[in-house]
């Protein structure tokens, strides 16, 4: 059984950790307009050169006081307005207020901005119905931002949220980490390319081209070589031409046991493997490691088995590499089985499902189907991993597992 040949094998965490610990994030820079560096990765902490506020302004649309020109049930008259843009000038006259409007500069000399609706207008002014405290609705200069805080700081990836807040303080450009370049390339005689008709004994090459849709969308650079033939001599130079080329190189299939698998052979005479067994289903065969200038990963052959490892490992290198700061490993949430799960001790377990709420609110998950390493159609129907332990076995009907919800990379919508 399964669970009897899984001594040497490694355990995610602790691939993960490998992937992190041996890699160094690049340091090659470059400099973009705002507009150009939506997904970047910062190189350097952003400085704010402004504060924001940039002047002190009002919150609400209201009266601008002096405490001092109040008094109970004393009317105060309008002695001019200030507006967004536009600000109060001249001198302001004791024992009076200002119009004022959301934005506005508040006149030199305010205590507080009063809102409108705690006001009453009189024939002889603005009456105060509510009490009033030293600063309300005032917003003051450096409230959100001071001149010269770190804004963002380095490894921070770029998008919504972040670039209309650097546009707000007038910065145009941006420093930011060059995109990791990524050759790619699938081994297998039997491999034909999407689009042509297969011949006896052929497969069209899924998993070069759902490796690529990953590695597009976690913005890389992208150095293509197709499918390489079960070669030695063949794959040799591939891997030899790729590392002048790349910062990683990833391959697919060639890393199992098989008579015609010369990946990890090959890449045992031209770099260093760091390790090429996990704890983990689908997906044992993962080959990682070094060549003389690129980090190296040797993805399995299995569709299912490349997305996987591609997921769970190849994700977070290529976001240390990237020089990003934030990646975490995916949440797992607790969920209750709707359907039986088959699963044999000895590895961590990756099961495709389909997660939802419940009539009682709870989350409930049920398996996608057959979880053969050739079903590739199970990340079509499911949106999670159902995550069930190394030495767990079969699952029945209501009992608690973990799911990882799918992120980006393969979602659904």
């Amino acid at each position: 059984m399964d669970h009897c040949h899984t001594s040497d094998l490694i355990s995610l965490e602790q691939a993960r950790e490998k992937l992190l610990v041996q890699t160094v994030p690049l340091t090659c820079r470059e400099t973009l307009n705002l507009t150009e560096s939506a997904g970047r990765i910062t190189a350097t902490d952003i400085i704010s050169p402004i504060n924001v506020p940039s002047f002190d302004n009002s919150a609400m649309d209201g009266y601008a006081i002096r405490l001092a020109d109040l008094h109970d049930k004393q009317t105060l008259p309008v002695a001019g307005k200030a507006l967004a843009g536009a600000p109060f000038q001249g001198a302001w006259p004791a024992g009076s207020c200002i119009r004022i409007m959301t934005g506005a500069p508040v006149p030199p000399g305010t205590d507080a901005v009063v809102m409108q609706e705690h006001t009453e207008v009189t024939e002889t002014g603005i009456r105060f119905t509510h009490p009033v405290k030293s600063g309300q609705n005032i917003r003051t200069i450096g409230e959100d931002i001071t001149q010269n805080s770190v804004v963002l700081p380095k490894g921070t990836q770029l998008s919504t949220a972040q670039l209309p807040l650097l546009a707000s303080l007038g910065i145009a450009t941006v420093d930011v980490v060059r995109k990791l370049k990524v050759a790619l390339f699938s081994t297998g005689d039997e491999l034909q390319a999407i689009g042509k008709p297969l011949q006896a004994g052929q497969i069209y090459d899924t998993n070069r081209f759902a490796i690529r849709l990953m590695l597009e969308k976690l913005g890389c650079e992208i150095i293509d070589l197709g499918v390489i033939r079960d070669d030695p001599n063949t794959l040799r130079q591939t891997f030899i031409d790729a590392d002048k080329h790349a910062d990683l190189v990833i391959s697919s299939g060639g890393v199992s046991v098989g008579e015609a698998d010369y990946t990890k052979q090959v890449l045992d005479e031209v770099g260093k493997i760091s390790f090429w067994k996990l704890a983990i289903k689908p997906g044992k065969p993962f080959a990682f490691g070094q060549l003389e200038h690129a980090w190296f990963c040797g993805l399995p052959g299995n569709p299912v088995s490349a997305v996987l490892t591609f997921y769970q490992l190849v994700q977070p290198l290529i976001a240390h590499l990237s020089g990003f700061t934030a990646w975490q490993p995916p949440m797992r949430l607790t969920a209750k089985t709707t359907t039986p799960l088959k699963k044999s001790p000895g590895r961590l377990d990756f099961q495709r499902g389909m997660a939802s709420l419940n009539a009682q609110g709870e989350l409930a998950v049920q398996t996608t189907g057959h979880q053969g390493s050739h079903i590739f159609s199970s990340y079509s129907l499911g949106n999670c991993f159902i995550v069930l332990e190394r030495e767990r076995g079969h699952v029945a009907i209501g009992e608690t597992v973990q799911i990882e919800f799918f992120n980006h990379l393969l979602k659904n919508q």
